[in-house]
């Protein structure tokens, strides 16, 4: 098995959501956990993230590490979620990111590194 995150776009998603479209949302998020579940695959983590305009950036180079409200880098798209996903392969991982329920995911293999 390999770990792959998926990533989401939609942290714009609940300024116009009412309460049945989170509902309807949740409902369509159980119905991806069961289709990773049926596709042998397993969820590891997920989280989703406040608003990118919550956000601190550290810079490091020389003299002190800067920091600074918000994002690094201007985008129309945000991070708004992820999950951390095992899966049999990349093929399982993009198929499985096909179902899942945002706008745009991406999905970005997990690095191994030496312990």
């Amino acid at each position: 098995m390999a770990r792959y995150v998926l990533m989401y776009d939609a942290e714009d998603w609940y300024d116009t959501a009412d309460e049945q479209s989170v509902a309807d949302e949740m409902r369509l998020h159980e119905e991806f956990m069961e289709a990773v579940k049926a596709a042998g695959a397993t969820v590891l983590g997920r989280e989703a993230l406040e608003r990118s305009s919550t956000a601190s950036t550290v810079r490091t180079g020389s003299g002190e590490p800067l920091v600074t409200d918000g994002p690094f880098a201007d985008t129309k798209e945000a991070l708004g979620g992820f999950s951390v996903l095992d899966a049999p392969d990349l093929d399982v991982a993009l198929r499985l990111a096909a179902l899942c329920p945002a706008g745009n995911v991406e999905v970005r293999p997990v690095m191994d590194l030496p312990e």
